[in-house]
C-alpha cells in the first residue's frame, strides 16, 4: 500500500518540461491558432464586402489577395503536426489526434481553403470568362465558398473557444500556474504570423488593381445590356 507522502497520493497536475523535453506540439498549437485568429478576422472582413460587390469590388480583391499569406502558413502548421504525429513524432503522439469529427473535416478544411482563395486569385489574373475543364471558374468560385463556409462553420465553433487562451499564453511573460508546460520560441512565432501577412499586403497590393478590369468589363457589359434593349424597344 502507497505511503500518504508518494507520488500516487498527490493531484495529478501538469508538469512544466524537463530540460530537452519536446515541446513543439504546445509551440505548435500556438501557431496555428494565433494564424487562425487573423485568419478568422480576414475572412469575416470578406464577407462583409460581399454584401456590395459593386461598391466594394477593391476590397474584395484586396483582403481575398491578403489571405494568400495566412492560409498558407496555417496549412504550413496544420500539415507539420500531422506529419510529425503520423511519422511517431513521440511529443506529437502523447499530444494525440483531434477529435474524430474534427480529422474527418480536416481534409476539407484544407481543400475548399485552397479552392476558394485559388479561384479567387485565379479571377483576378485570367478574369470571368475563363474555365476550368466545363465549369466557369466564376462558378467554382462560388460554389467553392459555399463549401468552404459549410465546413468552417464547424470547424471554427469547435476551436474558436480555445483561441484567447492560446493567444494569451504566447503574449504573457510570467510562466503560467500549476507548471503548464511553457513552449519556446514564441518571437519565432510571432515573427512568422507578421511575415505571412507581409507576403499577403505584398500580393494584395499587387493584385487589388486588378478589381478595375472586372469593373470595367462589368459596366462595359451593362452598357451593351441597356443599348440591346433600346434596340429592341425601338
Amino acid at each position: 500500500m502507497p505511503s500518504l507522502g508518494s507520488d500516487a497520493a498527490q493531484p495529478r497536475l501538469h508538469r512544466a518540461p524537463a530540460p530537452g523535453q519536446d515541446t513543439g506540439p504546445e509551440g505548435n498549437e500556438r501557431l496555428t491558432a494565433a494564424t487562425g485568429a487573423v485568419l478568422l478576422v480576414l475572412f469575416a472582413a470578406e464577407g462583409v464586402t460581399i454584401l456590395s460587390l459593386t461598391r466594394l469590388l477593391t476590397w474584395h480583391y484586396f483582403l481575398g489577395f491578403l489571405l494568400v499569406g495566412p492560409v498558407l502558413l496555417k496549412l504550413g502548421s496544420t500539415l507539420y503536426r500531422f506529419t510529425r504525429y503520423y511519422t511517431g513524432a513521440p511529443a506529437y503522439r502523447r499530444k494525440g489526434p483531434p477529435m474524430p469529427l474534427l480529422r474527418l473535416l480536416g481534409p476539407f478544411v484544407v481543400i475548399t481553403s485552397v479552392t476558394v482563395v485559388g479561384t479567387g486569385v485565379a479571377l483576378g489574373l485570367l478574369g470571368t470568362d475563363d474555365r476550368i475543364g466545363p465549369f466557369p471558374l466564376l462558378l467554382l468560385h462560388k460554389a467553392s465558398f459555399v463549401a468552404w463556409a459549410a465546413v468552417m462553420t464547424v470547424h471554427v465553433l469547435a476551436y474558436v473557444w480555445r483561441l484567447p487562451r492560446l493567444i494569451a499564453a504566447d503574449l504573457r511573460r510570467r510562466p503560467a500556474r500549476h507548471g503548464e508546460p511553457q513552449p519556446g520560441g514564441a518571437p519565432v512565432r510571432w515573427a512568422l504570423l507578421a511575415g505571412s501577412i507581409a507576403l499577403g499586403l505584398t500580393v494584395a497590393l499587387l493584385g487589388a488593381p486588378l478589381a478595375s478590369q472586372w469593373a470595367g468589363a462589368s459596366h462595359h457589359h451593362d452598357r451593351r445590356v441597356h443599348t440591346g434593349a433600346q434596340h429592341q424597344a425601338g
